[in-house]
């Protein structure tokens, strides 16, 4: 068929649930008006291993309000049927909520006080008395004992490095970061008879909905979970989190809905963080800067009952060209909550290693870091023959260094002052492999010439709303105001996770399969139409414009969709639509890159780091909406700042617990932390990749920053800090 004009797709539309959320009535998980809705509030671990002995549960029952108290000595048993067919937990046994006496970290649910007020739930919780038979915790990363690794490797590395001209060997530290979205995670659960409905903050309704059905024992179509809104994530919401359990329990038990909100202290105890990390890099090159080999040795940390990976290794196997390779990534089981994805997981952390190193070995044989970086492309991957289907990394460096000044940069440390501040640039590269699943929707266009379009997606941020209907208005040939997109209900077609940077390509171009469904019925409705004006056309020769059918070249022989379905007596056109995910096997290796330029200033004599202005380069495929892929860019950088300068989890490790569980203490960037920033997106398209021909934004935009930054600072101090957060005590 004819391509369809587009109108919509890549025009700087503002989001169109904006007017909702600034006035308040876009309804969050625990904003949702559930009549008879009670309360609970969870009582967490004190201690951070060990066994619980007794639960003293008189003053809390005694306090008025308060209906129930639920904990391990009178929790009935759960089914907790395996789930790792369809919600892919970490591999291990996932925690049971009040199933056994064990405490395997500091701040587990004990226990749940349910009560008529949120005031009479927290006074109450507060009245449980735990004992335990404590035991010391292992929460040290440095001081535990690994698990065996997973290992990778190509060529004879100890070869190679003992054979390079030139050689570095480099330790790293990662802090453990937490992702502290605005709105605190929360769940309201309903019973129905054996029904269950809950509206809860997730970024991955389908897997909120496995997840339950399988501890409750219940058929998948019996649980419905709703979430239409969600206030910032991160990668917190990419797990079905015990309190949501807690929340449908105690519903159950108390015969009544109960809402559950997590405090902003327990979204540190229950809901996941960037593991911290110890990762040894090897590197060996000729004096010109050509890479000969490179050993990675990676550390992470995981809780004790759940292995936790993430993709920490691929950078290093694929992103510059090298024949000799190894890599061991180990699991260090510790005393702690189970780690989740955090903003561009794994290559975020591992993209800190690679390009810090990448930078001191640039200072080290005295090249730009740009052109050692061109040096060193590959022209295929590496880790397993596949072409490209775009790698435009030459073009990111080349549009940043002209847009950032890159000449003005002095390639010697500490020889640029401004005043009683030391200022410097840096650069580094990412990249970030988008997710491929499979996806499903449904599009439904009305006789009056409105269209709905509906899939189990989430949207956290980046503007699902917005970016799937422009998808839909340029495929049906609508306008926007005239098309809906509807997500967060597991009764609509059911999507992968919210996160990745999947949502684009797989529920966009399942969104576009149906629309393209839905157009070509009305086509072929008009062109056997006696009475149309477009009978006997062929197809091929219609195209859709603001909702009217034309001959392309001839808008004036058309009519609208409204005449078209009202003189044939249909009601509504209806199509469901898929995407497959990726192909198999893989034709191509398929990855979003970045280059990213930042400017800093450090006080000379306090050390003090100050980010002046940022830039990022994306070749990030097509971009449907470049006003949320600002928003998104932007806010990747904000991230990185956060990951560079500022955040970090502090642990007591006599008892695990959390010292800086509160953002008084654990540091994030605030507005006077953000400098100007800026992004460009390279103009083009990835049609390998998806029909849509995008690679999603969300994730990419926050690797390398912190590599960028760090570089940055010693570009200005000549000090090379290996460990983030970036503190000004390592400057001093």
């Amino acid at each position: 068929m004819s391509p369809q004009p587009q109108a919509a797709v890549g025009a700087p539309l503002s989001r169109v649930d904006g007017r909702l959320k600034v006035t308040g009535k876009a309804l969050y998980a625990a904003e949702h008006d559930v009549d008879g809705a009670v309360h609970a509030v969870i009582v967490d671990a004190g201690i951070g291993r060990g066994r619980i002995t007794s639960i003293d549960a008189r003053a809390a029952l005694a306090h008025p309000g308060v209906l129930r108290v639920i904990h391990n000595g009178n929790a009935p048993k759960l089914p907790y049927r395996d789930n790792s067919g369809s919600n892919n937990p970490p591999e291990g046994r996932r925690l049971r909520v009040f199933q056994d006496d064990r405490v395997r970290f500091h701040g587990q649910p004990v226990a749940v006080v349910v009560a008529t007020t949120l005031e009479a739930a927290q006074h109450g919780a507060s009245l449980v008395e735990v004992s335990y038979d404590a035991e010391r915790p292992s929460t040290d990363l440095h001081e535990a004992e690994p698990d065996e690794p997973t290992r990778y490797a190509r060529g004879d590395a100890d070869a190679g490095l003992r054979s390079a001209a030139v050689r570095l060997d480099l330790t790293y530290r990662m802090a453990r970061n937490h992702h502290n979205p605005m709105e605190p995670h929360a769940t309201i659960a309903r019973w129905d008879g054996d029904r269950l409905t809950v509206w809860d903050k997730t970024q991955w309704v389908v897997g909120t909905q496995t997840e339950l059905s399988t501890v409750f024992d219940l058929p998948l179509e019996s649980v419905r979970v709703i979430s239409p809104f969600v206030g910032g994530g991160f990668g917190s919401g990419l797990r079905c989190w015990p309190h949501v359990v807690v929340a449908a329990l105690a519903a159950r038990e108390t015969k009544r809905p109960v809402k559950l909100v997590l405090s902003r202290k327990q979204m540190y105890l229950g809901t996941g963080f960037r593991p911290s990390y110890e990762y040894r890099l090897r590197l060996g090159s000729d004096r010109r800067g050509r890479l000969s080999a490179a050993v990675h040795e990676m550390d992470g940390e995981t809780s004790s009952y759940e292995k936790f990976t993430e993709g920490i290794m691929a950078a290093g196997q694929m992103f510059y060209s090298m024949p000799h390779v190894r890599q061991a990534y180990r699991l260090v089981p510790l005393d702690v909550n189970t780690p989740l994805w955090m903003r561009g997981p794994g290559f975020a952390t591992a993209s800190f290693v690679i390009e810090s190193a990448m930078d001191e070995l640039a200072h080290r044989i005295g090249i730009d870091p740009i052109e050692l970086r061109r040096r060193n492309e590959p022209n295929e991957d590496e880790s397993n023959g596949l072409p490209w289907s775009t790698r435009r990394l030459r073009e990111c460096y080349t549009v940043g260094a002209r847009e950032f000044g890159w000449h003005r940069r002095s390639p010697k440390p500490r020889s640029t002052r401004d005043g009683d501040w030391l200022t410097g640039l840096g650069m580094a590269a990412g990249v970030y492999d988008p997710g491929r699943f499979p996806a499903q929707a449904r599009v439904r266009l009305d006789a009056d010439g409105t269209a709905v379009a509906e899939a189990a997606a989430s949207d956290m941020g980046p503007g699902t709303y917005t970016a799937q209907a422009q998808v839909a208005a340029d495929a049906l040939g609508l306008t926007m105001r005239t098309v809906t997109f509807r997500l967060g209900d597991s009764l609509y077609p059911p999507t992968p996770p919210h996160g990745g940077s999947m949502t684009m390509t797989c529920v966009g171009s399942a969104v576009l399969d149906a629309c393209n469904k839905v157009r070509r019925q009305a086509i072929e409705l008009a062109v056997e139409d006696e009475d149309s004006p477009l009978h006997g056309v062929p197809a091929d020769d219609i195209v859709v414009r603001s909702g009217r059918l034309h001959v392309q070249g001839n808008p004036a022989r058309g009519e609208t969709y409204q005449r078209l379905l009202a003189r044939n007596n249909r009601t509504h056109l209806e199509a469901d639509g898929s995407y497959a995910g990726a192909p198999e096997p893989a034709r191509h290796s398929y990855y979003a890159y970045n280059a990213t330029f930042a400017e800093v200033a450090v006080d000379a004599t306090l050390g003090l780091v100050r980010v002046r202005r940022m830039l990022g380069v994306y070749d990030a495929g097509r971009i449907i909406s470049p006003k949320l892929a600002d928003s998104q860019a932007l806010g990747g950088m904000v991230g990185g700042i956060g990951q560079a300068l500022l955040e970090h989890t502090v642990t007591d490790h006599r008892d695990g617990r959390i010292v800086n569980a509160n953002l008084a203490d654990y540091l994030v960037p605030v507005n006077a932390d953000i400098p100007d920033l800026k992004a460009i997106y390279l103009e083009g398209e990835d049609m390998d990749a998806d029909p849509l021909g995008v690679k999603g934004i969300g994730e990419i935009v926050q690797v390398g920053v912190a590599a960028a930054i760090a570089n940055a600072v010693f570009n200005a101090t000549g000090r090379r800090i290996r460990e983030l957060p970036i503190t000004a005590e390592a400057l001093l």
